[in-house]
């Protein structure tokens, strides 16, 4: 029930941002009726799972989301020197990393991110193993650190579980 309040609050909040109809009661109440008759299809269809609407990482991704913003622009100022560069110094390499989050949401969520940031991109992923390209050494060391698998594990949650079990 309550991925579903918050699922309809949400499209409603978008709804009037997109709409400027803040002081016409008609079309206020459409936009309260719409967002409420997609949170219904969306609960008939079994899409407002915790997949498809993760209400449970909105209090890890308010610190995620800005860390990897900024691994995304210091990765395209690595990038940019790179390409700026006379010598172009570029090591290719294409290695594996092991994912240690529990869920697909928290696994697609690093391979995003992975991807996101400039330099590396996920190839393929198998189970729990992510194949990546880098564009440098340093870029694949960066990630084989395991910094950025740790903050997506802090964000879905699961880095005080796997202590707990001994991963």
């Amino acid at each position: 029930m309550l991925r579903s309040a918050s699922l309809a609050i949400g499209l409603f909040l978008l709804w009037l941002a997109l709409s400027g109809f803040y002081d016409v009661p008609l079309l206020v109440g459409l936009g309260i009726a719409s967002s409420l008759l997609v949170v219904f299809i969306a609960h008939r269809m079994d899409l407002a799972d915790h997949e498809g609407h993760p209400i449970h990482l909105g209090s890890g991704a308010v610190t995620f989301w800005p860390w990897l913003a900024w691994e995304i622009i210091k990765a395209n100022i690595d990038v940019a020197r790179i390409i700026l560069s006379p010598k172009m110094p570029i090591s290719p390499v294409i290695f594996k990393v092991r994912a240690s989050q529990l869920t697909e949401v928290g696994q697609v969520t690093y391979a995003n991110s992975i991807t996101l940031t400039p330099g590396t991109v996920t190839v393929d992923v198998e189970g729990e193993e992510f194949t990546v390209h880098a564009i440098t050494r340093e870029a694949a060391a960066e990630l084989k650190n395991g910094r950025m698998d740790r903050r997506t594990c802090r964000m879905e949650g699961t880095e005080s579980i796997k202590a707990e079990v001994g991963a």
